[in-house]
């Protein structure tokens, strides 16, 4: 069983309370199991939990949503059932605002859009396509970007999402052709010599679950050359 990149030492945790915790993650980082049988981090963080707290038995850790592999950013996880439960009708009801930043080749013909489209997932090969109309068994996607900040070779693309579908960024900015650094599977002529993609959960903002409080957290990316330099302007 391989390791996620995050361990219990050195989780880049965001925000912690009584029901919620957030997790900056790592490129590398699995968020839930799956078939490859690799260590996700939600068992990284129920270690981190039961070592902080000194808890005896089962630590119970729900997760409220998904980031693909080789993405990086911001997960919620729930440390009650309550709010795991209110937490799933937040993402349900779309009553949480996620902000993405990407990094692409070829900058975009307009600088700020809203790419619609119907994407269709392929099992097989775990892709989505992304197409201009409905076909069968496709699902309608929006996302809004804005363009800001470019370099000579890549730019950096802030993109808010209106729904939740597979690979929706990477599978809608490669169609317009702006595949995401490192995005083999979209368009990317290479990969990161780390096995990540330039995509990042940057920021979210929802009410909590049970103490109706704003939560609004970001999550710094990678300190990495092509990333630092794209958000050096940017103050956290």
């Amino acid at each position: 069983m391989k390791k996620s990149v995050s361990t219990t030492e050195n989780l880049q945790i965001l925000h912690e309370d009584n029901h919620l915790i957030l997790v900056n993650k790592r490129s590398g980082d699995l968020v839930q199991g799956d078939k490859t049988g690799d260590t996700p981090l939600s068992d990284i963080v129920k270690g981190y939990i039961k070592k902080k707290y000194n808890k005896p038995g089962a630590v119970y850790l729900g997760v409220t949503h998904r980031l693909d592999r080789p993405t990086t950013g911001i997960v919620v996880f729930a440390k009650t059932s309550k709010a795991l439960t209110r937490m799933n009708a937040l993402f349900l009801n779309k009553n949480i605002a996620k902000t993405y930043w990407a990094v692409v080749k070829n900058k975009p013909v307009k600088q700020k859009n809203t790419l619609v489209n119907w994407l269709k997932k392929n099992p097989k090969n775990n892709k989505s396509s992304a197409y201009t109309k409905e076909v069968e068994q496709s699902k309608k996607a929006i996302l809004h970007y804005e363009l800001i900040h470019s370099l000579d070779r890549y730019h950096l693309l802030e993109v808010n999402l209106e729904t939740g579908r597979h690979h929706q960024i990477r599978s809608q900015l490669s169609a317009i052709g702006s595949p995401i650094k490192g995005d083999l599977k979209y368009g990317f002529d290479r990969s990161n010599s780390d096995g990540s993609i330039h995509l990042h959960s940057r920021k979210i903002e929802f009410t909590h679950p049970v103490n109706k409080q704003l939560i609004s957290i970001s999550a710094d990316p990678p300190n990495e050359v092509i990333w630092n330099a794209c958000t050096h302007h940017i103050k956290t």
